[in-house]
């Protein structure tokens, strides 16, 4: 189905900046909105259920696996991260624009319900320095950061999959790229057909 809305995937291995470079898309841009997933994890530092996460037991978890409620979900550093498919459509069809964070697991599934989905994947500079700002985060213990590290290789082998690729050298040359690609997008015929389909049938543009 043919949404109003867009939809930005951003996908990037842990310490990349992903999570800062979507907040400060979000606060530039009133017309972004966040697709909040559920994921088993607890919350960290001042995270807040249902503003960065929904946070669900793994009880919780099956039953919506169970009800087909996800569009995607995965094992992800040994927890498990689901999108719902309802909260994504809603947005959509409401005209709003929806960015999801997601691993590289689920953009393959999110493209297959959303087809005209935007998908974007941020590398870091290098792997030293990814390993350099997972340690300044000081959020996880030494063994975490190599299986992190781990991980990091697997999802980077995948960017080719990815419409577009950001690299995050320099936060605010990388919050520039970002925005361009989500400008760019609007402008498209397909995007700017679906989103103003009054002023097309006006023309007489089909």
């Amino acid at each position: 189905m043919d949404y109003p809305g867009n939809l930005f995937i951003v996908a990037a291995p842990s310490g990349a900046g992903k999570s800062s470079l979507v907040r400060a898309l979000q606060e530039l841009d009133a017309q972004v909105h966040p697709s909040v997933s559920h994921t088993t994890r607890a919350p960290r530092g001042q995270e807040k259920d249902g503003r960065e996460y929904f946070f669900v037991s793994d009880a919780q978890f099956d039953a919506m696996v169970q009800a087909d409620a996800f569009v995607e979900w995965a094992h992800v550093h040994q927890h498990r991260y689901g999108t719902s498919k309802a909260a994504i459509a809603e947005r959509m069809q409401q005209g709003e624009d929806v960015v999801l964070e997601i691993d590289y697991q689920g953009a393959t599934q999110i493209k297959k319900t959303f087809a005209n989905a935007v998908s974007i994947f941020i590398l870091p500079p290098s792997w030293d320095e990814l390993r350099a700002r997972l340690e300044r985060r000081g959020e996880d213990a030494a063994q975490t950061i190599e299986v992190r590290m781990h991980n990091a290789a697997l999802e980077v082998a995948h960017v080719q999959e990815f419409d577009f690729v950001i690299i995050n050298q320099l936060f605010d040359a990388a919050l520039f790229d970002l925005k361009s690609i989500v400008h760019a997008q609007r402008l498209r015929f397909e995007a700017q057909r679906r989103a103003k389909a009054t002023t097309f049938s006006a023309l007489n543009i089909s």
